[in-house]
C-alpha cells in the first residue's frame, strides 16, 4: 500500500482522450490511493454507518435538527473542509479525497444530497469567487457547519437554461444595497440554510451571483417540496421581495455570474459521480444479502443464473465507475499542483485547471447517474415483491437515484455540452480534432489497413480501446461534414455523438486500470479486474456502434450511406468474449464475499 498518492505527473489536456492513447503510468485509479485517502475514506464510511445511517428513518420524516447536528459532526471530522483553504479553517487536500469523501458519504442519499450541497455547490463559490472579506467571514464557519450552505439558481421557468432568470437585482438608491426580486425553485437545504448563493439579473440584464443571509429583510422560504425521493433531503423555494443584500455580498464581478455558475457545476459533476458510485456500492451489497436468503425452487436465488447475471452487472458497472471517477479527478491534481498557491491569480488558475475538464466532468456524471439507475432497477427486479415495499431497502433506493440524471445540469445538457465543448476546442485549435478526423476519413475510404501492432497486457482490450475512438471519430466526422456549423441545432446528432464519446472514455478507463493492475499484480492478481473490463468493453462497443449508426443514418442516404454503414461495420468488426462465463466468474466471487470487491 502507498503511503503517498501516486499521482501521474503528466499534465493531460482535456478531451484528448478522443485523440491520445494513455499510458497507464499517466492515470490514477483506486489502487494508487494513499494510506490518507484509505484512512479518510475508512474514517467517512464510519462516520456514515455509525451516524448517518442509524437515523435514516427520522431524517426521511424531515427531522432537519439531526441533519444539522450531523453537518456540524462531519465539520467536526474535517469531511466538509477538505477544499477550503487552510487560511480559512480548511484542508485545502486534494481531488481524490473529495472524491472519496463523497464516495463513501453515499450510504444514504438523502443526507449525501445534504451533505453534497453544504461543501460542495454551497461553499465552493465563496472559494473560489469570494472577495478576502467574504472568504474570511463565511469560509471557517462552512467548513465547521456551524452555518449551513445552499445554492439558488434554478427558477421555474429556468431549470437547464439558468440563465434566463427571472431573479432581478437593482441597486438601491444609497448604493449600499442590492435588492433583489424573484424566486428560486428547488433548492436544497433551503429549510435550513443559513447562507445562499443566489443568482440575479443586475438591472434585468447582466446575470450575477450575490451571497444572501436568510435573515436579510425581504428573504423568506416556502414550504417542503413532497418529493418522489430524497425525503431526507431539505427541497424549497426561495422568495425575495425586495429583499436587501449588502454591495460587499455581491460574489465575482456584475454579468459573470455564468462563470461561476458553470465552473461550480462542474466540481458538482464529478462529485455526483462519485456518490453514485457509492450509492450503487450500498444498493449491491443489500441486493446479494438478500438474494443469498430468499429461497425459491428450493435453493437462494443467488444461485439463478439470471440472478448471478444481475448482479456481475452491478459489479461492472462499479468498477468502471471507479476508474471513470478516480482517473478524472487524478487529472485534476495533476493540473492543480501546477497552480502557485501563493500566486496573485491563484483562484483564477485553479478554475481554469477544474474547467480544463468539464468534457470529462460532465461524462462522469451522465454515466454514473445512468448506471446507478440501472444498479437500483436490478435490485428491485432482485427483491421482486419485497422491492416495492417500503420496509425494504429496495423501494427507497429506487427512488432516491433517480434525482441523479436531472441534478447538476440534466443528462441531456450534460450530452450537449460534451460534443459542443469538444467541437468549440476543435474550432478553437485547443484541440486537434479535426485534423484527427480528416486523418480518420482518409484512413477509412482507403480500405482496410492492417492495424497497429501491439504487445504487453490486454492487447485485445486496448485494440478494442482504438477502434472504439476510430468509431467515435467517424461519427463525428460525417455529422460535422454534413452540418459544419449548424450541429448544434441537431441535438439528437449530438446526444448520439455524446454516447460514443461516453461510452469511449468509459472503456479506456476500464482497460487501462486493468492494465495497471496486470503490470503489478499479474492475471491472477487482476483476474476480476480482467473480468469485468471484458464484459464492459463488449458491450460497449455494441452500444457504440449503434449509437454511430444512429449519426450516419441521419446524415447520409443511398450510396453514401451504404459506403458509410459498410465503414461502420468494418470498424466495429471484433471476436467476442465470453461474457457469461466472465459474469458468472464475477458473481461467484462478489456474491461469496457479499460485497463488491477486486480481492
Amino acid at each position: 500500500m502507498a503511503t503517498t498518492a501516486i499521482i501521474p505527473s503528466t499534465r493531460i489536456t482535456g478531451g484528448s482522450f478522443l485523440l491520445e492513447a494513455r499510458r497507464t503510468e499517466e492515470v490514477f485509479t483506486p489502487e494508487d490511493f494513499s494510506e490518507q485517502h484509505r484512512l479518510i475514506g475508512q474514517t467517512t464510511e464510519e462516520f456514515a454507518l455509525n451516524e448517518i445511517v442509524p437515523n435514516i428513518e427520522k431524517i426521511e420524516h424531515k427531522d432537519f435538527s439531526i441533519s444539522r447536528d450531523l453537518l456540524k459532526k462531519a465539520g467536526d471530522l474535517g469531511l466538509s473542509a477538505v477544499e477550503i483553504p487552510e487560511a480559512y479553517g480548511g484542508l485545502e487536500m486534494d481531488k481524490v479525497t473529495a472524491a472519496v469523501i463523497a464516495d463513501n458519504i453515499a450510504k444514504y442519499a438523502g443526507f449525501g444530497t445534504t451533505w453534497g450541497a453544504h461543501s460542495g455547490i454551497g461553499l465552493l463559490p465563496i472559494v473560489y469567487f469570494g472577495t478576502e472579506q467574504q472568504k474570511q467571514k463565511y469560509l471557517p464557519r462552512l467548513a465547521a457547519g456551524d452555518i449551513v450552505g445552499a445554492y439558488a439558481l434554478s427558477e421555474s421557468s429556468s431549470g437547464s437554461d439558468a440563465l434566463n432568470c427571472r431573479t432581478r437585482a437593482e441597486l438601491s438608491a444609497d448604493g449600499k444595497h442590492y435588492i433583489l426580486n424573484g424566486e428560486k425553485m428547488w433548492i436544497t437545504n433551503a429549510g435550513f440554510a443559513d447562507l445562499f448563493t443566489v443568482f440575479a439579473k443586475v438591472n434585468g440584464e447582466k446575470f450575477t451571483a450575490f451571497l444572501v443571509e436568510k435573515t436579510f429583510p425581504g428573504f423568506s422560504i416556502g414550504g417542503e417540496e413532497h418529493k418522489m425521493g430524497i425525503r431526507g433531503s431539505s427541497t424549497c423555494p426561495l422568495i425575495l421581495n425586495d429583499c436587501k443584500v449588502p454591495v460587499e455580498n455581491l460574489l465575482g464581478d456584475i454579468g459573470k455570474g455564468h462563470t461561476i455558475a458553470f465552473n461550480i457545476l462542474n466540481v458538482g459533476r464529478f462529485k455526483l459521480g462519485a456518490m453514485c458510485v457509492g450509492g450503487a456500492r450500498v444498493a449491491m451489497e443489500n441486493t446479494i444479502a438478500y438474494a443469498k436468503q430468499r429461497k425459491a425452487f428450493g435453493k437462494t436465488i443467488s444461485e439463478f443464473g439470471l440472478v448471478r447475471e444481475k448482479i456481475a452487472n452491478m459489479a461492472v458497472g462499479i468498477y468502471t465507475g471507479e476508474s471513470l471517477v478516480y482517473r478524472t479527478v487524478g487529472m485534476m491534481d495533476v493540473a492543480l499542483n501546477e497552480v502557485d498557491k501563493s500566486g496573485a491569480n491563484a483562484m483564477v488558475e485553479t478554475r481554469k485547471a477544474i474547467e480544463e475538464y468539464a468534457v470529462e466532468c460532465s461524462i462522469i456524471k451522465v454515466w454514473g447517474s445512468e448506471m446507478i439507475d440501472q444498479v437500483v432497477d436490478e435490485m428491485v427486479q432482485i427483491y421482486g415483491g419485497y422491492g416495492f415495499v417500503e420496509e425494504y431497502p429496495a423501494e427507497r433506493s429506487y427512488r432516491d437515484a433517480r434525482i441523479n440524471r436531472i441534478f447538476e445540469g440534466t443528462n441531456e445538457i450534460n450530452r450537449l455540452i460534451i460534443t459542443g465543448f469538444l467541437l468549440k476546442r476543435a474550432i478553437s485549435g485547443q484541440l486537434p480534432l479535426m485534423a484527427a478526423i480528416k486523418k480518420l476519413m482518409d484512413e477509412v475510404m482507403s480500405g482496410p489497413s492492417a492495424g497497429e501492432e501491439r504487445e504487453g497486457a490486454l492487447v485485445e482490450e486496448r485494440k478494442l480501446v482504438a477502434q472504439a475512438k476510430k468509431l467515435g471519430l467517424f461519427a463525428a466526422g460525417v455529422a460535422t461534414q454534413k452540418y459544419m456549423n449548424s450541429i448544434q441545432d441537431h441535438q439528437e446528432v449530438m446526444g448520439a455523438i455524446a454516447d460514443t464519446v461516453i461510452e469511449v472514455y468509459a472503456m479506456e478507463s476500464a482497460v487501462l486500470r486493468a492494465q495497471k493492475m496486470v503490470e503489478s499484480k499479474g492475471e491472477a492478481g487482476a483476474m476480476l479486474a480482467l473480468a469485468m473490463t471484458r464484459v464492459y468493453v463488449s458491450e460497449a462497443m455494441e452500444r457504440i456502434e449503434s449509437a454511430a449508426r444512429k449519426v450516419i443514418a441521419a446524415v447520409a442516404e443511398g450510396d453514401m450511406l451504404r459506403t458509410q454503414v459498410a465503414i461502420l461495420r468494418r470498424l466495429a468488426k471484433f471476436e467476442p468474449f465470453n461474457t457469461i462465463a466472465l459474469r458468472e466468474q464475477i458473481a461467484q466471487r462478489v456474491i461469496e464475499r457479499g460485497k463488491y470487491s477486486l480481492v
